[in-house]
Formats: structure tokens, C-alpha cells, sequence
């Protein structure tokens, strides 16, 4: 039996990870447990009052809910912004999970805000896809999503996806957050899932990203920043295989 939690990134909610869990079932024979968290706002947790909470507060919501599942040993599972969650999960729970997975995850430099980040990106790529986005006043959130998000899906498939989002919203905190670390990481299994198409996080940056989180292994998909609804069996197959060892 292998034992997954899942933390879904920003503008979404646990509901994300549904075609993946569904995928680890099948391959699994239905011994995989799975718990998809949400962040305080988003999902299961949307229209709470988020506004005063901290990011210790966050976490401790989700150390609760985590054990509360009565999982042992769980492969934590994270996905862009969760980014910001897992390396602080671990400074909360320490020695409880045994291996943190980055799904196209960032990871800010201390000091750095998410538009931080996202400001060097754009300066060091002025001619990348989040640069064209995010630099055409006439653009609107949902044609961003769709640069950023689902460029590896028929436009149908597209449009149905975009339609799920902007639902969701995670604590103010985590857009003002500048205390990052990731020392702690040196000693804890870590593996990052490279996203080969993704054209928020791109590979270039997906690559610094895993070396601050102290990865020992990288694994690539070819796929875009949404590749646990796009490729929700090749992830599944990465994750099994890893819980296995």
C-alpha cells in the first residue's frame, strides 16, 4: 500500500489532482491512498475568511488535515505554487513524510515575493510566452491562463479546463510571503518532475527551481505546467515507482 497526499498550486484547489488519483487507482489495483489538501479559500475550504491569516497558520491547518488522514509515511506531492508549502510542511512535521515529489514547483529566493519571481522572468526572457502575456494591457486573465496553463491541450479541452479556474484563491499571505527556506531540505528525499512544455515555469527555471529545493533526482514529462490532468498516467506511473522504493 502507498500512501499519497497531494497540495495543489495557485487559482486551484484539491480538485485538481482528481485524474491523477484516479490514475494511481487503476495502476495501483486500488491499494493507493490518497488525500488531495486544500489551501484555506480554495476547493472544499472556498469562501472561508481568509484575510489576517499568516503562513504558520496555513500550515498548521494542513499539518492538521494531514494527521488527521492517519497516513504512514506518505510521499508528499506538490504542484507550482505549492512550491511555497511543502519545505515549510516539513519544518512543521519533520521526518513525517518519505519523499516530497515538486510537480513544476517554484521555489522563491528568500527575500522574494511571487511577483518577484515572476518580475526576473519576464526581464530575463523579454521574449518568452509570460513575457508577451503579461506585457499586453489588453490581455485578459483568462487568455494568460491559457499561454500559461494549457498549451499542450486541443482548444475544447482548453476552454473546458479555464472555466474551472478562478474559483479558488489562496490567503493574501502567500502573495506578500518573503521567508523562504530550504537548508533543511538537505536531508529529506527529494524529487522534481520536470514539465518539458510548460511556459510558466520553464524548464530553464524548473531546473534552479529543483536545485533550491536540493533534489537528488530529476524526472521529465512532456508536458505543459498542467500535467496531472494532461498526463495524469505518467505521472501516476513516476509516483507509484518512486513509493515503491
Amino acid at each position: 500500500m502507498a500512501d499519497f497526499i497531494f497540495q495543489h498550486g495557485g487559482g486551484q484547489g484539491g480538485w485538481i489532482w482528481d485524474e491523477t488519483i484516479a490514475a494511481l487507482a487503476q495502476q495501483s489495483g486500488g491499494t493507493a491512498r490518497c488525500l488531495a489538501l486544500d489551501i484555506p479559500g480554495c476547493g472544499t475550504k472556498r469562501g472561508r475568511d481568509t484575510d489576517g491569516l499568516t503562513f504558520d497558520d496555513i500550515v498548521a491547518a494542513l499539518s492538521a488535515d494531514i494527521a488527521a488522514s492517519g497516513f504512514d509515511k506518505p510521499l508528499l506531492v506538490g504542484h507550482s505554487q505549492a512550491g511555497q508549502v511543502l519545505p515549510k510542511l516539513e519544518l512543521a512535521m519533520p521526518g513525517a513524510f518519505a519523499r516530497h515529489v515538486y510537480v513544476s514547483c517554484i521555489a522563491h529566493e528568500n527575500g522574494h515575493t511571487i511577483g518577484d519571481m515572476m518580475a526576473v522572468q519576464t526581464q530575463q526572457d523579454p521574449d518568452g510566452p509570460l513575457a508577451s502575456v503579461f506585457g499586453d494591457p489588453n490581455c485578459t486573465m483568462r487568455e494568460r491562463f491559457r499561454v500559461m496553463f494549457v498549451n499542450d491541450m486541443i482548444r475544447p479541452e482548453q476552454d473546458a479546463f479555464l472555466d474551472k479556474l478562478e474559483k479558488d484563491n489562496w490567503p493574501q499571505i502567500a502573495y506578500t510571503e518573503t521567508q523562504w527556506r530550504y537548508d533543511h531540505l538537505a536531508s529529506v528525499p527529494c524529487t522534481y518532475v520536470l514539465c518539458l512544455q510548460d511556459q510558466v515555469l520553464t524548464p530553464h527555471w524548473q531546473r534552479i527551481f529543483a536545485a533550491r529545493f536540493r533534489c537528488d533526482e530529476t524526472v521529465h514529462i512532456d508536458a505543459a505546467h498542467q500535467v496531472q490532468n494532461t498526463r495524469p498516467h505518467a505521472l501516476a506511473e513516476v509516483l507509484l515507482a518512486l513509493a515503491s522504493r
